[in-house]
């Protein structure tokens, strides 16, 4: 079965941090561009970070350059999300996605993992 299965959300105090984790089974994601988007209640979903095939480069939203790291480990066929400083604003829900470019955008992408909720409150 081909699925991409993001962990790691929960509950947070500001100024804490979190790692999700995006792993594939039944294709290898070093193949992919891995996009992280969230989705907060009542608002459009947004493009946090990305990371090219193959380890390559990677990208970042403004609100959270500097805060958020993204990598991968070939080796779990996985991908992170290291999430530091969080705040209430960080609080949605997180989907990992995988295809072939690395954009902060919405376009036609292979595969979407369920969802992993962030939520960041004291």
């Amino acid at each position: 079965q081909l699925q991409l299965v993001e962990s790691g959300g929960g509950l947070v105090q500001p100024g804490g941090s979190l790692r999700l984790s995006c792993t594939a089974s039944g294709f290898t994601l070093d193949h992919y561009a891995i996009v992280w988007f969230r989705q907060a209640p009542g608002k459009e979903r947004e493009g946090v970070s990305c990371i090219r095939r193959s380890g390559g480069s990677t990208s970042y939203a403004d609100s959270v350059k500097g805060r958020f790291t993204i990598s991968r480990d070939t080796a779990k066929n996985t991908v992170y999300l290291q999430m530091n400083s969080l705040s209430p604003e960080d609080t949605a829900i997180y989907y990992c996605v995988a295809g072939g470019l690395c954009v902060l955008r919405e376009i036609a992408y292979d595969y979407w993992g369920q969802g992993t909720q962030v939520t960041v409150s004291s």
